[in-house]
């Protein structure tokens, strides 16, 4: 592939930070068109206007799609703005392609959480699971989807994939792992005492280091012209892991002696019990799998935030 221009939504959300060097680093010749970062163009995704500007002035090879609100606690506090973003947003971006980009291929980044309730019998599920989103955010990300479908079969080139929970450093506290790293950070500090709060931890989840997810997005890029239009691809390792595992993991990584309390705060109103996904799919098509263990991933959210505690 000759090297592209590529249009990234969202660039300053914790994916996007870790996206943007990753593409310079596959596209060293890329044209890169980061819009939702200081110092570059926020591109609205609920102005129609300011789509249709954007992408008849730079008619990019490529647009990966993140920006959204993408905290499932955010979303059900403020559902209007999820449905206006998530739903809505993406909507009004695939129609500016369609109206004034149309070679511009689309990918959607959206959700395992789509499947909901499919995930209640445990077992790892395959793209052709049904969706039944069981939250807000949810349920924003699957009509998304279903638009786009319509879209697609008006002409938009696009490919829908649905990344499981990933980490890394630098995401926010509203996630469960940099939760728990920046609690034991602070305790190290000083400045708390020697407990911290949680949520759920019997839950398992099928979790992915963030440069494997980045490996994932840019993988699609290269594979995009082989792959049936509209497709969905799981993104994801094919094994859960219960919280409380990744606790005692991060636990094993300090020297202080630390009290558990749950926080009823933190418990989600409903709360999947075990979530995890095929991924075959991605394997066979994007000749993709996850390299990082969950030990280096968990090792390398502690150590920033140790780094980002500031010092009594």
């Amino acid at each position: 592939m000759s090297e592209p221009s590529i249009l990234l939504t969202g660039a300053g959300g914790f994916v996007g930070q870790h996206l943007l060097p990753a593409l310079k680093s596959a596209f060293p010749a890329a044209r890169l068109i980061p819009t939702g970062l200081d110092g570059h163009d926020r591109l609205d995704v609920t102005d129609k206007a300011a789509l249709a500007a954007a992408f008849a002035a730079q008619k990019p090879d490529f647009c990966i799609h993140l920006a959204a609100l993408s905290a499932i606690g955010a979303s059900r506090a403020d559902p209007e703005n999820a449905w206006a973003i998530n739903c809505h947003g993406t909507i009004n971006l695939g129609r500016a392609i369609l109206a004034q980009s149309p070679a511009t291929r689309l990918i959607f980044i959206s959700t395992a959480e789509v499947y909901g309730a499919s995930f209640k019998p445990g077992l790892p599920l395959p793209e052709s699971a049904p969706l039944e989103p069981q939250n807000t955010y949810a349920a924003t990300k699957a009509a998304a989807e279903m638009a786009l479908c319509a879209l697609a079969a008006e002409g938009l080139r696009v490919q829908r994939l649905r990344p499981f929970n990933h980490t890394g450093p630098g995401q926010r506290e509203d996630f469960v792992v940099p939760a728990f790293a920046a609690q034991i950070a602070r305790i190290e500090a000083g400045f708390s005492g020697h407990e911290m709060l949680v949520g759920n931890l019997e839950s398992e989840r099928d979790f992915l280091d963030i440069t494997d997810v980045c490996a994932a997005y840019i993988a699609t890029i290269k594979k995009f012209d082989e792959l049936p239009n509209n497709l969905a691809l799981n993104i994801c390792t094919g094994h859960a892991t219960r919280i409380a595992a990744i606790l005692d993991k991060l636990l094993a990584l300090t020297s202080e002696t630390i009290t558990i309390r749950q926080d009823p705060a933190r418990l989600r109103p409903s709360d999947i019990p075990r979530a995890a996904g095929n991924p075959d799919a991605a394997a066979k098509l994007l000749h993709w799998r996850p390299k990082k263990s969950l030990d280096e991933t968990l090792a390398s959210v502690l150590s920033h935030a140790r780094q980002s505690t500031p010092k009594p």
